[in-house]
């Protein structure tokens, strides 16, 4: 095996279709930014966007232009970008799972 290999980046991609506005490609986070993102949240901070501006491959945006995005999308389209990203981490569903263990 290339040891090598081993760190390169290999994150999955997907396009994702804003209805009336166009395609954006995101990816999936590494586990480092996924970490970054939960110690984040903890503190305060606003990690969405830091998020969001880690996934969004094309077009790239800083954490201010997602900020900016924020102010005008809708809920839904947020939310589907997010819930695609999270998909793409293999983290879909893991709050949910994490509450239910907790709640039992």
């Amino acid at each position: 095996m290339d040891k090598e290999a081993l760190f390169r980046p290999r994150c999955k991609e997907t396009d994702v279709e804003i209805e009336g506005v166009g395609t954006v490609r995101v990816r999936g986070l590494t586990r480092a930014e996924v970490k970054t993102i939960g110690e984040g949240v903890n503190d305060g901070k606003d990690m969405e966007a830091q998020a969001l501006a880690w996934a969004l491959v094309d077009p790239q945006l800083t954490v201010d232009e997602v900020r900016r995005l924020f102010e005008v999308a809708s809920f839904g389209e947020i939310q589907l970008l997010n819930e695609t990203v999270n998909e793409l981490s293999g983290i879909a569903g893991l709050a949910q799972k994490e509450a239910y263990k907790s709640a039992g």
